[in-house]
């Protein structure tokens, strides 16, 4: 029951993601919905099945997304083993490691992305990627961190219910 959950919700992000976040832009910055929500994931203390979201969610953007999948991979898993790591030191402030893990995330995502894309011929500036793509995806990933770290909160505490009641 509990990693049956994954499978329609990261669906709904994926399809959420490239239909209606993708076009919120700031600049030529765009919110990263599954970076977001696979970090809130891992942010959960009750949660163990978060590496399972995360490959399920590589695999589920292999199909609509045109970055190579080795990079979302890569960075997702950085991402979710981030999280755990504050999960385990910043437990007593959950939104401050939200926001850690977001603002680390966007910029490893982006910094990997922009190593591919770089090997693989394309041209871009640092300065003009770093100041039209990253920062504005930055400050859209952490709008966006608070409300969907609510929605995963409860998710989690529905999914693995506490033993003890409060």
């Amino acid at each position: 029951m509990r990693n049956l959950i994954a499978f329609p919700l990261l669906v709904l992000v994926v399809i959420f993601q490239s239909s209606i976040v993708s076009q919120i832009k700031l600049l030529n910055g765009y919110a990263d919905l599954m970076l977001i929500v696979l970090a809130a994931w891992a942010l959960q203390e009750r949660v163990k099945s978060s590496w399972h979201w995360t490959l399920l969610a590589c695999i589920l953007l292999g199909f609509v997304s045109k970055m190579p999948w080795p990079v979302q991979v890569v960075g997702y898993l950085a991402v979710v083993f981030t999280a755990q790591v504050m999960q385990r030191r910043v437990w007593q402030a959950p939104l401050l490691a939200m926001f850690s893990v977001t603002l680390i995330g966007t910029i490893f995502m982006h910094l990997l992305s922009f190593a591919v894309l770089s090997l693989s011929g394309t041209t871009f500036s640092f300065s003009a990627v770093t100041g039209s793509i990253t920062l504005p995806s930055l400050l859209l990933n952490i709008f966006f961190s608070i409300p969907i770290y609510a929605l995963m909160r409860d998710l989690a505490r529905w999914v693995y219910p506490s033993e003890v009641y409060e």
